[in-house]
């Protein structure tokens, strides 16, 4: 369907138009077929025999496909080489930047990851230490991965990020090193820095390669140490007019003991579904993990609910925790179903992937009593490493935008 419209749309274009949607149409199609051939281009895109000897002449002049193979045995000659895109053409990093932790990947234009690092961030770290700590770790893995300098960094931190600066603010609320970490590296490497929320970034994997892979309209209801939201309307990402649609933690919600304020989410929907919330709710209903599910669970930045929650799922004596907790979590989903309707939730982060599909249906459940909308409620796929894959997909889609042919 999506070759069909750009198809159609490269037909009423200009000349030079039509040949940049053509080039871009067979290089998405390359990057999520694999390896095709001219023919096969052909029938894929619904393009001409000799469109598409234009277009794979162009982006081989470009360096951006090469000739890979042949499609069969039997078969020789032009019409049987099989194409497939350059991946070394270019290199990204993804950074995903946590309180106590700095995780860095290395990948290739085709979203390969090449190579990974994660630092811990101690509490008693400063701020200088804490920023050499997750650079370092960006120099270590650049060099594992033998890259000398990436096109294109794509940065995930929680906190508001400016739509017409891309810079991080809400910086009342968020480690301070994340800040400094950011405009650090932008002064140090003079290649693109990209920075997007956490939230925003698992949503678009989890829309590429989880749970809402056939959403195109979906909230991603993050619940790791606090709590988040993403909002994807009509297959685009809605960041809001300060970049702040999604900053649920701050939402007044009942059974809380006070409101938010400017400066701080205690009291608001984070007081209700953040990591230190279902603790105590945990507490309340005289259930803990086992210290070796504690300590499976435990990878330095982990929230400390996750275990708890994985525990409690197929226990007998967890069973009261879950449906309470699916209480507190139906009261957010109901909240964003009553504002934007639509139709799908994502439990993600860490306590997200932890509830599994167990807590998805106990929500879903407590939400059916309490809103007239039909919501459907799933568990994320992607988890806590949801940021990272956001952060390389964001960081791959901006390099493919600038080196992609525009046609000439």
């Amino acid at each position: 369907m999506h070759a069909q419209r750009a198809a159609a749309a490269g037909r009423t274009a200009s000349p030079s138009t039509a040949r940049q949607i053509n080039d871009r149409l067979a290089l998405q199609l390359l990057q999520s077929e694999g390896h095709l051939t001219a023919t096969q281009l052909k029938a894929l895109t619904g393009l001409s025999r000799p469109t598409v000897a234009d277009l794979v002449e162009r982006l081989q002049s470009a360096g951006l496909i090469t000739v890979v193979g042949e499609s069969g045995a039997q078969r020789r000659g032009p019409n049987a080489r099989l194409y497939g895109i350059v991946a070394d053409r270019a290199h990204l990093v993804g950074l995903d930047l946590r309180t106590h932790s700095a995780t860095v990947a290395v990948a290739d234009l085709l979203g390969r990851v090449r190579a990974e690092r994660t630092v811990p961030v101690g509490p008693d770290d400063t701020r200088e230490q804490a920023v050499d700590a997750a650079l370092g770790a960006l120099d270590d893995t650049l060099a594992t991965a033998g890259v000398h300098r990436p096109h294109t960094i794509a940065v995930g931190a929680p906190g508001l990020i400016d739509p017409a600066t891309g810079r991080l603010g809400g910086t009342d609320w968020i480690p301070t090193w994340h800040t400094h970490a950011i405009a650090t590296l932008r002064e140090r490497i003079a290649v693109p820095v990209l920075v997007e929320n956490e939230a925003n970034l698992a949503a678009l994997a989890e829309q590429r390669d989880g749970a809402a892979r056939d959403r195109d309209t979906f909230v991603l209801l993050w619940l790791g140490h606090g709590t988040g939201a993403a909002v994807v309307l009509d297959g685009r990402l809605r960041r809001g007019a300060s970049g702040g649609a999604g900053e649920i933690g701050f939402l007044p919600v009942p059974g809380t003991a006070a409101l938010p304020s400017a400066k701080g989410c205690d009291g608001g929907f984070h007081s209700l579904a953040g990591s230190a919330a279902i603790v105590r709710l945990a507490a309340d209903h005289a259930f803990a993990a086992s210290a070796e599910a504690t300590a499976a669970a435990d990878d330095g930045d982990a929230p400390p609910a996750e275990a708890l929650v994985r525990a409690a799922v197929g226990r007998p004596d967890g069973e009261a925790f879950l449906d309470a907790l699916a209480g507190h979590v139906a009261v957010g989903v109901a909240a964003v179903s009553a504002v934007l309707d639509p139709g799908c939730v994502v439990l993600g982060g860490e306590i997200g992937r932890a509830g599994g599909a167990v807590l998805a249906r106990r929500v879903t459940e407590r939400l059916a009593r309490i809103s007239p909308l039909a919501t459907e409620v799933r568990a994320g796929a992607v988890g806590g490493r949801g940021v990272l894959h956001g952060a390389i997909q964001v960081a791959r889609d901006a390099a493919q935008a600038d080196l992609f042919p525009a046609g000439g």
